[in-house]
């Protein structure tokens, strides 16, 4: 598994300003879409492209365009969703398909409520959403969701990642093709298995129901 952390002022910047609960439910969405689009820039790196012939004013030239079968984009709900919109800012020829899981508060094991993705995701590259790497465990049954479908190339993007998270996703991925990219790495889990410093809960800050 390749891990890429942002090194970045900005991005610095508005993970400072994320934290902060004083920031109000408004501006921590707008913060958030705006952060996963410098994310995404590096998400992206290596997404496929197929070579164009075009003409410009002044000369015939050969370009690249997103190849086919086209990106897929999976939000996992509900706080995945607040970064949608940043990711397709960047890539509004991706499919957008869903998954809805949930964190047992007391087992932190996730469970699926919710999907809507393509039955077949052979040669897909998969980009998924989720803004708090904690325990690992929604992502990591996301991915597998994705692998068992047919997906043979899955991005995650989280605004934050624990230690902990980290380490428990690169034991479950083993040698599949997975690539994890993180606004920071932040110190450890908490005992209810929360990151700290963290920013709180991502999908009550994004909708306003602290």
């Amino acid at each position: 598994m390749r891990v890429h952390i942002a090194d970045h002022p900005l991005i610095t910047h508005k993970l400072t300003v994320l934290r902060d609960q004083r920031t109000p439910s408004p501006v921590f969405r707008q913060l958030t879409e705006e952060l996963v689009t410098l994310l995404a820039y590096e998400a992206t790196r290596n997404v496929r492209v197929t070579p164009v012939d075009i003409q410009t004013p002044v000369t015939a030239t050969t370009g690249v365009r997103i190849g086919e079968p086209r990106p897929l984009v999976v939000p996992i709900l509900r706080a995945g969703l607040g970064m949608l919109e940043g990711m397709v800012k960047l890539l509004p020829t991706a499919e957008v398909g869903f998954l809805g899981m949930v964190r047992n508060e007391e087992t932190l094991e996730p469970s699926t409520y919710a999907e809507r993705l393509p039955d077949d995701l052979s040669d897909r590259q998969c980009f998924v959403l989720d803004p708090m790497l904690a325990t690992g465990g929604s992502l990591g049954a996301a991915i597998d969701f994705l692998f068992k479908r047919g997906a043979q190339d899955v991005t995650a993007i989280c605004i934050l990642g624990a230690p902990e998270g980290i380490a428990a996703i690169e034991r479950q991925v083993g040698d599949r093709d997975v690539t994890l990219v993180l606004g920071a790495r932040d110190e450890r889990l908490n005992e209810k298995g929360y990151i700290v410093p963290g920013l709180g809960d991502a999908g009550d800050r994004l909708y306003g129901t602290v």
